[in-house]
């Protein structure tokens, strides 16, 4: 486990890093530690998916340069919620993973927006929704897609070979 937490960490805080701005599309990154904190929280529960999403928000934090801890709280309580979501339900098929991975982004922006706000972020609520929130969320749904798609298919081929 502790292996696959720091994959989650570095591995997601590295994407961020690197492929991100490669993959921005009219001013809108991924959030790829996001996508792979839920994905791994849906795969081994809400602890790994609370301690994942605290350090790769605390990462992702220390290298944006901005409030420190704000992104680490969030995406702790994204991991710790989608664990326990998915330890409950029943949330193993991609057509239910990916409007979550959207809902919990825009969740994920608005608890972020809200704690920023705390410290009087300047911003106004309803350009940071449409300009950076939503279109962030989309981007997620359709990232996270083509990585559920290519876990799903990963699985089947090991399958296949045992």
């Amino acid at each position: 486990m502790r292996g696959l937490l720091a994959l989650t960490v570095f591995g997601g805080g590295i994407a961020h890093a690197t492929l991100a701005p490669a993959l921005r599309i009219a001013d809108v990154a991924p959030d790829i530690p996001l996508i792979v904190v839920v994905l791994l929280a849906l795969r081994r529960g809400p602890e790994f998916g609370c301690v994942g999403g605290f350090a790769a928000g605390l990462l992702q934090d220390a290298a944006g340069g901005g409030l420190i801890g704000v992104q680490a709280l969030t995406k702790a309580l994204v991991g710790f919620g989608i664990g326990t979501l998915g330890a409950r339900l029943r949330v193993t098929q991609p057509l239910v993973q990916v409007p979550g991975l959207v809902f919990l982004s825009v969740a994920e922006g608005l608890v972020r927006f809200a704690l920023l706000k705390l410290f009087h972020f300047p911003a106004p609520f309803v350009e940071l929704m449409s300009y950076v929130v939503l279109p962030q969320a989309l981007y997620n749904g359709f990232l996270g897609a083509a990585l559920v798609l290519a876990l799903a298919w990963t699985e089947a081929r090991q399958r296949d070979a045992s």
